[in-house]
Parts: C-alpha cells; structure tokens; sequence
C-alpha cells in the first residue's frame, strides 16, 4: 500500500499505542516524556486523546516546552503515517494570518518515523504531502528544523526543495543546542513534490534517523 497520511481515529489507535509502548515517540524534543504522557492520556480518555491531536482552532491547553515551561498553543493538527500499519506521525503547525512563527516554536513541520519502517523513503512522502496541507490553511512557505548531524532529515527537507536559510541557536527552553533552518517554498506547486516523493525512493541518509526536530503537537 502506498503511504498515506490518516486523520488520527480510534481505529489506528492500537498501532500508535503500541508504538509508544515499544519506546517511539512522536516528540522528537521530549522523546520519552511526551510517550509517558501520551500513554496516560490514551489510558485516561482515548476519544479526547485522538480528538486532541486535530486542533486546527487552538482550542486545546498550553504546550509544555522541554524545560518544563509552558507556552499558549498554536492552531495545528497531526497525521498518522500509514501504509496498513502505523508508519509515524507527522504535525503542522501555524500562526493565523502569517507564514512567520513565534520565537518559541523551532518549525511548521515536525515528523517521526517509527524505527522497523525507516528506510523507505516514508518521511520524505510524508512531508510532500503535508505541503499540501500547508497550502491548504494558507501558508506561503514553511520552516523546518533539524540539527546539523542529523543528515537524515536535511536529505528529506531537500528533497521536499528546502533550502537552508540559517543557522542559529534554539531558545534556551530547548537547551540552547545548534540548529539548521530550512524554508520551503510553497508557492511552487506541491504536487510536483508528492511526483517526485513517489513510493519507495529512498535516500541512502534516510534510514537511521526518520525524525526532524520540531516539536510535535
């Protein structure tokens, strides 16, 4: 099956679970924390967990930031990676009414690949077809993150026709580490990208990481 992105629902639930319980998580910033929480969540409530994870109005609680801080939350939704089974997760994010971002949020676009599905050039899918989504609520362009020996995720954003712009250090929220930003240019068209992103292209550099570094939601 080609990868497709899903709206997170009940029914793929068990996989993202299980995931989780594997030690995947879908915040590549807060890692095992944000798995822990998440399972207390699907424990708690799985229907408000999985209607949670498509905020597109920001009507959800603050985020918790890696220092512990919290900061308002941005309109956003995530998408689960799937090809018959859960293949990760990928999230935008955006600010009403601009392309730009508060200085807290490290990127548009966060992605994670689960570990026994890297290797087939599902991120590099995943991303072009999150563009598409990105168009849709009226971006221009995107930011994506990734720091600089992550060389997974910097083929995946070129191959998506990223550009790196900068590179800078993260709030100190986020350890004050270094990072690259890279801009996608939205005003292209993006089906030429979900072309060119077809089923099974693989980048040699793809296959031991299949995350980049933005927050999920």
């Amino acid at each position: 099956m080609t990868l497709q992105l899903v709206k997170p629902a009940l029914e793929f639930l068990p996989e993202y679970k299980a995931a989780l319980e594997r030690g995947w998580s879908a915040d590549n910033v807060r890692e095992d924390v944000a798995a822990r929480e998440e399972l207390q969540k699907i424990a708690t409530d799985p229907v408000a967990f999985v209607a949670a994870l498509d905020d597109p109005q920001a009507k959800g609680g603050p985020i918790k930031l890696p220092d512990g801080s919290t900061v308002p939350r941005l309109p956003g939704f995530r998408r689960w990676m799937w090809d018959g089974a859960l293949c990760g997760s990928i999230g935008l994010r955006w600010q009403p009414g601009t392309s730009e971002l508060p200085p807290h949020v490290l990127g548009h676009i966060g992605y994670a690949v689960v570990p026994w599905k890297r290797g087939r050039g599902y991120a590099k899918r995943a991303l072009a077809l999150m563009l598409i989504e990105a168009r849709g609520v009226g971006l221009t362009c995107v930011q994506v993150t990734a720091h600089p020996d992550n060389v997974a995720s910097h083929a995946v954003i070129r191959a998506n026709r990223g550009r790196l712009v900068e590179r800078f250090h993260e709030p100190a929220a986020y350890g004050g580490n270094e990072s690259l930003r890279f801009r996608i240019d939205l005003t292209i068209g993006a089906g030429a990208i979900v072309a060119h992103a077809a089923q099974g292209t693989m980048d040699a550099a793809e296959s031991p990481c299949g995350t980049s570094d933005g927050m999920e939601l």
